[in-house]
């Protein structure tokens, strides 16, 4: 009986082998179709800012302050968007790359200090992001001509970026990121 268990238990062994051998790794295995969707994922960002640059709508967005109340228009107290984009060109932008495909995601503005160093300012916040998010960003020159949301001319704004070109027309450089995961 004891070659007999030994015997069954070998030739057991041997089917589990053959069935993992017979097991192939395709485009749409777990490990491939995860990277796919990243792929996808970092593209439409990158398609989002590049069409909301390229249309003036991320320059309003960053734009949209609100200098009385210290925080973006329309924004929570905090100063930011909780959950929701705003509600602009750009948010509805937004909208419409991620909501229906359950795609999570922040956007933070990042911009130069007058003593050369980096701050960043938030401009919505959907929480935190997975291990397998993606980042895309864009750059957003602002000049001292430009104007905010109610018309207040950017040089004598009190805003969340500087001015770190006192003698020259350019205000500051935002670079607006956005980190997109699937929820």
């Amino acid at each position: 009986m004891t070659l007999e268990a030994v015997t069954s238990a070998l030739l057991l062994l041997v089917a589990v082998g053959f069935a993992l051998q017979m097991t192939a790794v395709t485009p749409l295995s777990a490990s491939t179709s995860s990277q796919h969707l990243e792929n996808q994922l970092q593209k439409s960002s990158e398609g989002v800012l590049a069409s909301t640059a390229e249309n003036g709508s991320l320059q309003a967005a960053v734009l949209a302050w609100n200098e009385s109340e210290q925080r973006f228009v329309g924004a929570d107290p905090v100063g930011y968007y909780r959950g929701t984009p705003p509600d602009n060109a750009f948010g509805d932008a937004l909208r419409r790359a991620y909501t229906d495909r359950n795609v999570a995601y922040n956007v933070v503005l990042h911009f130069h200090t007058p003593e050369g160093g980096l701050d960043s300012q938030v401009l919505i916040d959907q929480g935190d992001p997975s291990d397998h998010a993606v980042s895309a960003s864009w750059t957003v020159p602002l000049r001292d001509s430009d104007t905010l949301a109610d018309g207040t001319p950017l040089s004598a704004a009190e805003f969340y970026a500087s001015d770190i070109d006192d003698d020259g027309p350019m205000y500051n450089m935002v670079r607006v990121e956005v980190v997109a995961w699937r929820i």
